[in-house]
C-alpha cells in the first residue's frame, strides 16, 4: 500500500511541476496577460463613456505635416499633428462617469518625413500653420544699436537669432558674448561679408570654417544656421554650408531697415506682411532700436509667438490647436 501512495504522490508532484511551469513561464504569462489587457480594452470600448471620448477626440485630431522642398518657398520644416489620448482621458473621467472636454488628454504626431531628410536647400519660412515668427538680425556693424535692441527684447522676453559676421566677432567679442548671454542663439554669417554666389568654392569654405572657428573660439558656441551675406548664394554655397553641418537661412519678410526708414512706417510695412512662420531680417540700424518695441508688441498682438530660428524650425506644436470653451 505504502509503495502505491507513493507512486500516486509522485504522480501527483509530476503533474503539479509541469502544470505550474506551463502557467508560469514567460510565454504563457505573456500571453494572460495579453488576453487580460484585451478583455480590459474589450469592456472599456463597451462603456458608453469611452464611445463618447472616441467620438468626441475625431472633432480635435489634426494629421501631422510633412517637411517639404516647396517649388517657390524650398525647404519648409513639418510640423507635429494632434490626437487624442482615448486611455489617458477616459482614466480621468472615468470616476464621474461622463464626459467632460476639459478633461481630453492630447498628444503629438510626429511626421514622417523631417527637415533634416530633404536635400540641402534654403529656408526662407517655418511650417504655415506654426503661430510663430522669428527675428533675423545680421550683425556686421551698428554696434552702437545693439544695446538697445537686446534691452526690448528682453523687457518682451523675446528670444532672436543673431548672425555674427566673422571678422565683427573678432573686433566686438564683448559685444558677442553679451549677444549670447541675453540668451539668443548665434548664426554665421561668414567672415568679411562678401558677395558668397561669386566665391570659389575653397573661398566659400574658407569664409564659413574662419567664421564657425572664431565664434566657437569666443563663445564656444557652434552655429547650425548660415545667413548670406545680402542675400547672395548659389547652391553650392547651400551644400558646402550643409556639409558643415549648417542649414542656409533666408528670410520672408524684408524690415530693409539698411535703408533707415521712418521707423513707424518700417513697423507698419512689417505688420502688414508678418504671417505664421514668418522669417523677419533686421540689422542693428537707427530704425530697427527705434521701432522694435512698437514690432515686438504687433506681432505678439496678431496672436504670434515669437521665437528663434531653432524653435521655428522644430516640429513641436505652440499649443494643440483646441479651442475647449
Amino acid at each position: 500500500m505504502k509503495s502505491k501512495y507513493g507512486v500516486h504522490l509522485i504522480i501527483f508532484v509530476f503533474i503539479f511541476i509541469i502544470a505550474y511551469g506551463t502557467t508560469q513561464n514567460p510565454f504563457t504569462v505573456n500571453y494572460i496577460d495579453q488576453l487580460k489587457q484585451e478583455s480590459i480594452m474589450v469592456t472599456k470600448m463597451q462603456d458608453p463613456l469611452y464611445e463618447q471620448i472616441a467620438i468626441e477626440a475625431q472633432k480635435y485630431e489634426k494629421p501631422p505635416i510633412d517637411a517639404i522642398v516647396d517649388r517657390v518657398w524650398k525647404a519648409v520644416p513639418g510640423y507635429n499633428g494632434v490626437q487624442v489620448d482615448l486611455e489617458a482621458s477616459y482614466e480621468k473621467m472615468k470616476k464621474q462617469g461622463s464626459f467632460d472636454k476639459q478633461k481630453l488628454v492630447f498628444r503629438e504626431v510626429k511626421p514622417k518625413v523631417h527637415l533634416d531628410d530633404l536635400p540641402p536647400t534654403p529656408i526662407y519660412k517655418g511650417n504655415p500653420e506654426k503661430p510663430m515668427v522669428s527675428l533675423l538680425v545680421n550683425v556686421a556693424w551698428g554696434n552702437e544699436y545693439l544695446p538697445d535692441m537686446l534691452k526690448v527684447m528682453n523687457k518682451y522676453d523675446v528670444k532672436s537669432t543673431f548672425f555674427l559676421d566673422g571678422s565683427w566677432v573678432k573686433n566686438n567679442p564683448k559685444l558677442a558674448k553679451m549677444v549670447l548671454e541675453e540668451g539668443h542663439e548665434i548664426g554665421n554669417h561668414a567672415y568679411s561679408h562678401p558677395d558668397m554666389k561669386q566665391l570659389s568654392p575653397s573661398r566659400i569654405s574658407e569664409e564659413l570654417n574662419k567664421t564657425n572657428e572664431v565664434i566657437y573660439a569666443t563663445l564656444e558656441v557652434t552655429p547650425k544656421w548660415f545667413a548670406p551675406p545680402s542675400g547672395s548664394f548659389r547652391q553650392e554655397v547651400v551644400d558646402i554650408a550643409a556639409s558643415l553641418n549648417m542649414k542656409t537661412i533666408m528670410w520672408s519678410v524684408d524690415t530693409v531697415d539698411w535703408k533707415r526708414p521712418d521707423p513707424h512706417s518700417m513697423v507698419q510695412r512689417v505688420l502688414n506682411n508678418v504671417h505664421p512662420g514668418a522669417m523677419i531680417l533686421m540689422h542693428p540700424t537707427s530704425s530697427t532700436a527705434a521701432g522694435l518695441e512698437q514690432m515686438i508688441v504687433g506681432i505678439k498682438n496678431k496672436g504670434y509667438q515669437i521665437g528663434n530660428v531653432s524653435h521655428l524650425m522644430d516640429e513641436s506644436r505652440i499649443n494643440f490647436g483646441v479651442t475647449l470653451d
